[in-house]
């Protein structure tokens, strides 16, 4: 299998190297924006209601699954979404590899109440400011793809700007960086971010190492009612779903379908 991980950030840092922004500059301007939405606030409070938040993915493209919808409009799919019951959105804001960008986010949030996600390879601190700039309510941090400091960093940054950080892991060891960060809020990515390829054991076995007040959020390769049934048993609070949604003919009724499973 190919390494997308590799490439995928390669390209994203070299992009990071090129901008000569000021930084001071950038977060003045990113601390100015709008007020945010409480991501994980809507996720604890969908998780009472239902017994599961579901955070519903917009992306048009994956470098392993080729092309999902490459006419989709943000806007509309939002406004599904949140029709269908979704606690909270998750937006791609990367073009070369997803198909997205930062007007995706733009357009979905404006679409609906729902706090958001950008969902992309942050590997500068100019990258939180423009997740904040653009209207995002919460940035994605990988730790796979980051060092310590730069974790460490960005989620301090993240602070500063009233943003949640994500801190996605995909072993022991990343989850106990993330958690020495003080992360409110950990996805475990079912996928393998090197080989793209899904083992759904991964999100249980790690789901018990997370402690009780962090909130917990399953994601990748979840297709099933079964799925949510096995997360919600390992306590999570929340499952980050994408493909089955974006694919669906009926999306507003597959978000509900999911949620339903849980009642």
């Amino acid at each position: 299998m190919p390494a997308y991980l590799d490439t995928i950030v390669a390209a994203h840092r070299a992009e990071a190297s090129a901008d000569r922004r000021d930084l001071d500059a950038a977060v003045a301007a990113a601390a100015d924006a709008g007020p945010v939405r409480p991501f994980d606030g809507a996720i604890r409070a969908a998780f009472a209601r239902h017994g599961m938040a579901v955070i519903a993915e917009i992306k048009r493209r994956s470098p392993s699954k080729g092309d999902l919808d490459p006419a989709l409009d943000p806007a509309t799919v939002a406004a599904e979404y949140e029709a269908g019951g979704a606690a909270c959105l998750s937006v791609l804001t990367d073009r070369a590899f997803f198909g997205g960008g930062p007007e995706d986010l733009v357009a979905a949030r404006a679409a609906c109440s729902l706090p958001v996600l950008r969902k992309d390879f942050t590997v500068s601190a100019l990258d939180v400011c423009d997740a904040r700039t653009m209207g995002a309510d919460a940035v994605l941090l990988i730790a796979a793809v980051l060092s310590d400091d730069e974790l460490g960093c960005f989620m301090d940054l993240a602070r500063t700007l009233s943003l949640t950080a994500v801190v996605e892991v995909h072993d022991r060891n990343e989850l106990s960086r993330a958690l020495d960060t003080g992360a409110g809020v950990i996805g475990v990515n079912q996928r393998d971010l090197h080989t793209f390829e899904v083992d759904q054991r991964r999100a249980l076995t790690l789901g018990a190492m997370i402690p009780t007040d962090v909130v917990r959020v399953a994601e990748s390769g979840i297709r099933s009612t079964d799925d949510l049934d096995s997360l919600a048993a390992a306590g999570y609070q929340a499952v980050l779903v994408g493909e089955i949604l974006v694919r669906s003919g009926d999306r507003r009724a597959a978000v509900a379908d999911l949620l339903g499973a849980c009642r």
